[in-house]
């Protein structure tokens, strides 16, 4: 249902050149048409009062190398979530796995710089570790920072370099916390928001720190058994205020990513209002789901029976879903991480 042929060569494997040069889809559901622009062309769509809802979650350096004790076999080590910023506990995912064991110590860096020893198995692939580092968490930060590469996607089959630094992050990035960028976001620079704001629309930020978990493939049939992993989520009371004003004015809101999208879903009011809110959330959404606040979305294409094709195919319609992949695909759209992007009205 949710499957279609996507060739190796329309997934993206470096940004465009600059942000808003990508290419935008603009899909309205009302009429079905199909319509082709570019990113920066959304200073001509939105107008004065609409709500631009963003997710500024910070892509923190999540890849670590470190050399397994007396063997020194080479171990990937990818952060995942801090479980205990005093005892610096971790939990990870390690590769290869099956090296790993209790007990095991790990040495980063040329010089040991940081050394961690491994004090749980998780999953098959997730180990906990507590690093075992005597100065300050800003120090332990600082480090980590150095060591650690930017977790670009594992399917751009490449290692991350300075361009990915800069742009495997949104411009409006804030607050530390994601393992995958929120890619919708990439799309923005900072002068298509100034252009923007100038017009008279609103941005109202919220946060979702992005964890692996969105990109787990789905394993069961009925998808109301597949489980997300929990993410924390924040939606302050200016943004609340912005989206609701924005509501009741009849203006667009448009949820910019599936992240926003889970974010605004997650705290609604009887009225079908956006409560402010700070906690997690493991919601996913798939057909049908009746949306309650964005009337609007902007996402990226996404990857085959992923999730995220489940939840933007909720937003569109399944069938004008497939009918816009198959026109992207004849028209070379890029797809995934840096890929073009669509604007759903």
């Amino acid at each position: 249902m949710f499957d279609y042929d996507l060739p190796e060569a329309r997934i993206a494997k470096k940004p465009a050149s600059e942000r808003e040069e990508a290419k935008l889809m603009v899909l309205d559901r009302k009429n079905g048409q199909i319509e082709h622009k570019k990113v920066t062309d959304l200073k001509d769509i939105f107008v004065e009062g609409d709500v631009i809802v963003l997710n500024n979650t910070k892509v923190f350096p999540a890849r670590l190398h470190a050399n397994k004790e007396k063997t020194g076999a080479m171990i990937e080590v990818f952060l995942l979530r801090e479980l205990d910023k005093k005892n610096r506990i971790w939990d990870v995912l390690v590769d290869p796995a099956r090296k790993i064991r209790i007990g095991n110590k790990l040495f980063f860096g040329e010089k040991d710089e940081l050394i961690a020893e491994v004090i749980d198995n998780t999953t098959s692939r997730g180990r906990t570790l507590r690093f075992l580092f005597d100065g300050t968490h800003e120090e332990f930060k600082q480090v980590i920072t150095s060591l650690g590469e930017t977790p670009i996607p594992k399917h751009l089959n490449r290692e991350a370099t300075p361009q990915d630094t800069e742009r495997y992050q949104t411009v409006y990035a804030k607050h530390e916390g994601a393992v995958a960028a929120p890619t919708a976001g990439l799309h923005f620079s900072k002068l298509l928001m100034k252009h923007l704001e100038l017009i008279g629309v609103n941005f109202a930020e919220t946060t979702l720190h992005v964890g692996l978990g969105t990109f787990n493939p789905i394993m069961v049939e009925d998808l109301s058994k597949h489980r997300m992993e929990s993410e924390s989520i924040k939606i302050p009371e200016k943004a609340a205020q912005q989206i609701n004003i924005g509501k009741a004015n009849n203006k667009r809101i448009c949820a910019v990513g599936t992240t926003v999208m889970r974010t605004l879903e997650s705290s609604i009011s009887t009225k079908n209002e956006t409560l402010p809110f700070e906690g997690w959330t493991n919601l996913f959404i798939f057909p049908p789901h009746s949306f309650k606040i964005a009337n609007c979305m902007l996402t990226n294409f996404h990857l085959p029976q992923s999730a995220l094709m489940m939840q933007v195919a909720a937003f569109a319609g399944l069938d004008l879903l497939q009918k816009a992949y198959k026109e992207a695909i004849k028209k070379k759209y890029n797809f995934h991480t840096y890929g073009d992007a669509m604007l759903i009205l």
